[in-house]
């Protein structure tokens, strides 16, 4: 016992040093203390390094230890009420209303009086998720609304027990995603140790589980229909990818890379394969916007979509360049058209990695998303930090890394959110991009002969 103690007394330092950080981060920071809150990211990102590389004797057999050590990081936050992001406001709205029959994508906040419907604490939730998004029809997937009621169904009438109960389904979707990530890494060959950086980073435990935003439910879906379709069941992973665009929209741009994945034997059955395969995803998605679908459902839906393109914009890369030569060419913001180009623009570039790149073994279609999801938020008008949940999980089961150095520097674009109301500090946007854009063309384009040994 003391020789196991004295082995693992610099991992336990680590963690009591951790837990409290979380503490501090969970229940004394205030958003706008980004001095604060950077420096004591800094500290946990640091310590999550140490921990999954450095410090265990033994990580082959050690996967529990990091594996409690990620839940228990988790149950620090189980009643904080989020810090950073407002959005679980709308979260417990759209639930409370979907609970009494009445579609979230019909009515805005704002719009409440015309209801007839009564909402629990509803003066409380429309000032908390704030005027610009009571303004706006709901844009969250029949799946997410789904984890929404269930929230509003158990505690309805208290917005700390439903944030608590949205908290812990947030939880166990990130152990399902620790699951099979293990098992996709095994079969592999991939280090074990590489979920780690998922369920150990502190971007993700404080994204997702402290902030409740739900691309680690999502993940968990799609991660596992990735998991059965390596093991030849494409069938349930046509269902499982279906469920996870229900939660999340993005696993979309996934779908056309499928194709090359499917015709790796280029004969009649893979083709049959490919086109069930697409078949049974398209249903899966019907069939979860079914009870809502209608006139007024298709004109809400997709212009709360469009506004993420042409009216919104935070922590974008390549549309500030854009936006900036605009302001110099004809003197004013041109995100309107901008924001119908760029989309066109991924797109292109996605079909033309799922035609023309070779996506035929898991890893290279691994890679393949990775890639796509990349172009995608580097040609978008907005990146919140949770996005980054996406193309972090997929790099643990690819040899690229810069997703990883992407989800230290994400946290960045906080600075924005002062005491004297959001002023978004581009000089920060461009050295987080910078960063990021320059080691993942290291890693692209380097020859591995040429690189130091990876962490």
């Amino acid at each position: 016992m003391l020789k196991e103690l004295r082995l693992y007394k610099f991992p336990l330092l680590f963690a009591v040093l951790s837990i409290a950080f979380y503490i501090n981060f969970g229940y004394g920071l205030e958003r706008s203390d980004f001095i604060k809150l950077i420096s004591i990211y800094t500290a946990l990102f640091f310590t999550a390094y140490l921990l999954i590389e450095k410090t265990i004797p033994k990580p082959r057999d050690n996967f529990w230890f990091l594996a409690g050590l990620g839940i228990v990081f988790r149950f620090v936050f189980i009643p904080a009420i989020p810090n950073l992001s407002q959005d679980f406001y709308r979260f417990l709205w759209d639930g409370r209303l979907l609970i009494q029959g009445v579609s979230p994508y019909l009515f805005t906040p704002s719009s409440s009086t015309a209801l007839g419907v009564t909402i629990e604490q509803s003066q409380q939730l429309i000032e908390g998720m704030g005027a610009l998004n009571a303004s706006h029809f709901s844009n969250y997937p029949p799946i997410n609304q789904l984890f929404f009621a269930i929230a509003a169904l158990f505690a309805g009438k208290s917005i700390l027990g439903s944030v608590v109960v949205l908290r812990v389904l947030i939880i166990l979707a990130d152990v399902g995603i620790l699951y099979f990530g293990k098992k996709l890494l095994e079969k592999l060959n991939l280090p074990i140790k590489n979920i780690f950086w998922y369920f150990l980073n502190p971007f993700i435990i404080i994204e997702l589980t402290g902030n409740l935003h739900f691309e680690g439910v999502m993940l968990f879906f799609f991660v596992w229909a990735l998991y059965l379709l390596f093991k030849g069941k494409w069938f349930w992973a046509a269902i499982l990818i279906g469920i996870s665009v229900s939660v999340k929209l993005i696993p979309f741009l996934f779908l056309p890379l499928l194709f090359r994945y499917f015709t790796n034997q280029s004969n009649v059955a893979a083709i049959k394969r490919l086109i069930g395969f697409y078949t049974i995803t398209g249903i899966t998605i019907l069939v979860t916007f079914l009870p809502f679908l209608s006139s007024e459902f298709i004109e809400n839906f997709s212009a709360t979509i469009s506004l993420w393109f042409q009216n919104f914009e935070f922590n974008a890369s390549v549309y500030y360049i854009i936006r900036w030569i605009g302001f110099q060419v004809v003197g004013w913001n041109i995100i309107g058209t901008t924001g119908k180009i760029l989309p066109v623009l991924v797109l292109l570039l996605v079909l033309a990695i799922a035609f023309f790149r070779k996506n035929k073994t898991p890893q290279e279609l691994m890679t393949g998303m990775l890639f796509v999801v990349s172009i995608y938020f580097l040609l978008s008008t907005t990146v919140h930090p949770w996005y980054i949940a996406t193309p972090l999980l997929l790099s643990v089961f690819t040899k690229y890394k810069f997703p990883i150095v992407w989800s230290f520097m994400v946290m960045l674009s906080y600075s924005a959110y002062g005491e004297n109301g959001f002023d978004e500090k581009l000089w920060l946007v461009a050295m987080e991009y910078i960063v990021v854009i320059g080691v993942a063309i290291w890693e692209i384009f380097v020859p591995t002969n040429l690189k130091p040994a990876r962490f």
